[in-house]
């Protein structure tokens, strides 16, 4: 079922059963106040007879007259004065039994009221000043109630129906309303393709659910925009990195079995090659790794470690691979509470991290000063590392996390681009981050925040 079908279906029902609910309550209501209103037309007339036929008062005949001027003759009206001894029994019984009751009742309540089907009563016991007892009591036959009970009834329905009619219209006004943002977003989304991921939704509905909708659509596909992005420089770069060295070797070969070759030049082109392959091998193994690490239900062994311990190791790894480096620990950093030290992780993988952070701060430097140094806040602790190097070019720091991307001023230096895209994944593994920090031709920060729960 449609949803605006739910819409109108759903408000019809609601408004509908809240208007007959409203209109049987205004019946029961109305109902009760007519014959309340006639009850209190016979009481009227009841004290009335009293005063003229029992009460000798003065103003009898003004009594009288009142009643017979303001008091319209109700239909089938008749008062009736019923005599009772000192017992306050009837002197007289009536023959009707209904009549009888109803003077037993008035006898023990001193005032009761009945009906019987239109024919409704109100009487009194009265005691006289010459302290004789009477039951007085007025019946008439209800015809107003009859004629409204008809007559609500009728204006109800008739209030009812018109009542649903414009209900699903405005039910039909309101699901339209309501339904074409919607319409409009379903349309707008059918335009969206791998061609066009730049498009983006337009948000009128700023405040509501479905504008918050709309801002998650347009951020999830900035994502998507980002992510075929870079998959489509992967892809590009991945070609180049891996069909260099690969045309090196085929050309290589080629060309030693064109004709025959001396010794040395097979020599030569064998080393060519050797060394050709062991790139090609690197290149390899650093993309096998790098989608290894990408891959977020990898299980990885996860152990309690220190991290200025993680620190200096690492230092020792990367001493091995550039001797006389100038990478120095800042041991004023490190925090007075050495239980602030201790995360979960891997250390392996936390130790490449570092190592591939390290390597490109002295690379990129030149082999001038680098600084390590350490903050922490309840949540984490964060590895800082500040070189004096090249720096990034501002315009392309979003591009830092492109696999075998490089900066424009990095050509003068080895590297196949794979380090920090590895690094970045090994933190996001670890639930930790990695910030940078740049200014070209002045040096970089880089933070590596991981967190104390991981």
């Amino acid at each position: 079922m449609k949803i605006r079908v739910r819409i109108i279906l759903l408000l019809s029902s609601t408004f509908a059963s809240l208007i007959l609910v409203f209109s049987i309550f205004v019946y029961v209501l109305s109902s009760n106040y007519v014959f309340n209103d006639f009850y209190d037309r016979l009481k009227t007339r009841t004290n009335t007879t009293i005063r003229i036929e029992l009460d000798h008062s003065e103003d009898k005949k003004y009594v009288k007259q009142f009643k017979e001027e303001y008091l319209e003759k109700l239909p089938e009206e008749k008062s009736v004065i019923v005599k009772l001894d000192k017992e306050l029994k009837p002197l007289i019984r009536s023959g009707n039994n209904q009549e009888n009751e109803f003077i037993q009742k008035v006898i023990q309540s001193r005032f009761s009221q009945d009906r019987n089907d239109n024919i409704l009563k109100y009487g009194v016991l009265y005691q006289a000043k010459d302290n004789k007892s009477y039951v007085v009591y007025t019946s008439a036959k209800n015809m107003y109630y009859t004629k409204y009970k008809t007559y609500l009834r009728g204006l109800l329905i008739s209030m009812f129906l018109a009542s649903i009619v414009l209900i699903i219209i405005v039910s039909l006004w309101l699901s339209k309303r309501l339904i074409k943002p919607i319409s409009d977003l379903s349309k707008s989304i059918h335009r969206i393709g791998t061609e066009n991921l730049n498009f983006r939704i337009e948000n009128n509905q700023e405040g509501d659910e479905l504008g918050e909708l709309i801002r998650t659509m347009n951020n999830m596909l900035d994502r998507l925009e980002t992510s075929f992005e870079t998959q489509n420089n992967f892809i590009s770069n991945a070609s180049h990195e891996l069909n260099t060295p690969l045309t090196s070797i085929i050309g290589q070969a080629d060309l030693m079995l064109s004709k025959d070759r001396s010794s040395e030049d097979y020599k030569s082109a064998l080393g060519n090659i050797l060394e050709q392959a062991e790139k090609l091998n690197k290149k390899t193994k650093a993309l096998l790794f790098l989608a290894q690490t990408g891959f977020d239900g990898k299980k990885m062994t996860i152990e309690s470690l220190r991290i200025d311990e993680l620190i200096f190791e690492t230092m020792e790894t990367v001493n091995r691979i550039i001797p006389g480096n100038k990478i120095k620990f800042d041991f004023e950093s490190l925090p007075e509470n050495l239980n602030a030290l201790e995360v979960k992780g891997n250390s392996q993988l936390l130790q490449l991290a570092l190592s591939n952070v390290l390597l490109n701060a002295s690379k990129y430097s030149d082999n001038e000063d680098v600084r390590i140094y350490l903050s922490h806040t309840k949540e984490s602790i964060s590895i800082h590392v500040q070189d004096n190097g090249i720096g990034i070019p501002p315009h392309e720091l979003s591009h830092i996390y492109d696999p075998f991307f490089r900066a424009s001023n990095t050509t003068s230096f080895e590297g196949y681009g794979i380090g920090l895209p590895l690094t970045r994944n090994i933190m996001r593994q670890h639930h930790g981050k990695i910030l940078v920090h740049s200014v070209e031709d002045i040096g970089t920060l880089l933070t590596l925040v991981i967190p104390y729960k991981s």
